[in-house]
């Protein structure tokens, strides 16, 4: 592992993100024996979770298992990028030896444009289980077209930049469909290494602009904010009124990020040295251990 008040609000119109609330419960009023409902307010959440919407059920429901509370409030979404309407037409009118895919966003945007295509036969290298995941079933129900064929020691793309295996010099050439934000990092690393890449900047990250107020408020107030990106990092840190005078943590789902956040000024930053779910659960729970640590300690 690497690591460098609660508030009350209105209960008619609760916040926008995900929020668990507490079971309604009655009491008795006056001596006719009447019940009122009442309805607790939600506790405040242990962590926020940033993923853009409907791809965060499963850092929630791994959180719900250790009994922590959690905040939805997504900071980015997906865009097409300008080269999003070339893939198919690439894909049709040349021959790759390896697609290197990093980041389920990137799975999902390459396999739209292969169908559009017609499906041609390629090979694919991927960063990441949950990058894998995105094309078991295709590759399932058309394996002969689609081949997952190699994944690096340790989901970064500097790694698999170092150990993509390469044949002889007319089978070096590489298609990155990537992110528009994406470093040069993998590119740079493969063309060093003899090969030759051609990169499309299939989608783009941007910010969430419609977060209420007092989500916001909430969201600022929880002790730990989980993010899987650089982008919703800085997405975070320009809705923070004044960044000096927030000071918990942020757990991050792997080192790229983690070394942004530290970039960026942050203090209190966790991450695990393998990204993946698991360990970016072991770094959200390292954080609000910490946190309670802190909150406990006898104050000078």
């Amino acid at each position: 592992m690497a690591f460098s008040s609660s508030l009350a609000f209105p209960l008619p119109s609760p916040p926008s993100g995900t929020f668990r609330s507490r079971p309604a419960r009655r009491i008795r009023t006056g001596t006719a024996g009447r019940f009122l409902a009442c309805f607790s307010p939600p506790p405040p959440p242990d962590v926020v979770v940033t993923r853009e919407r409907g791809k965060n059920a499963k850092l929630i429901a791994a959180l719900e298992k250790h009994n922590i509370q959690s905040l939805e409030l997504p900071l980015i979404e997906h865009v097409d990028g300008p080269d999003t309407d070339r893939l198919p037409d690439v894909l049709l009118n040349d021959k790759f030896d390896w697609i290197i895919i990093t980041s389920p966003e990137a799975a999902t945007v390459f396999l739209k444009g292969w169908k559009t295509a017609g499906s041609p036969k390629v090979r694919v290298a991927v960063v990441g289980a949950g990058t894998a995941r995105v094309f078991d079933e295709v590759s399932q129900l058309d394996h002969q077209s689609l081949e997952v064929a190699f994944s690096p020691s340790k989901a970064m793309g500097k790694v698999l930049a170092s150990e993509l295996p390469r044949g002889s010099e007319s089978t070096r050439k590489v298609l990155y469909p990537a992110s528009a934000k994406a470093s040069r990092e993998i590119q740079e690393g493969l063309s060093d290494r003899g090969f030759y890449v051609t990169r499309l900047n299939t989608y783009t990250t941007v910010p969430v602009e419609d977060v209420e107020p007092l989500t916001l408020k909430i969201a600022i107030s929880a002790p730990v904010v989980a993010v899987a990106s650089p982008s919703a990092l800085k997405a975070w840190l320009k809705l923070i009124p004044k960044v000096n005078n927030w000071d918990n943590s942020i757990a991050c789902i792997g080192e790229t990020t983690g070394s942004a956040a530290k970039k960026l000024g942050l203090k209190s930053v966790y991450y695990p040295t393998t990204p993946g779910l698991e360990g970016w659960v072991e770094s959200i729970l390292e954080a609000l251990r910490v946190h309670r640590q802190l909150k406990e300690a006898p104050k000078c």
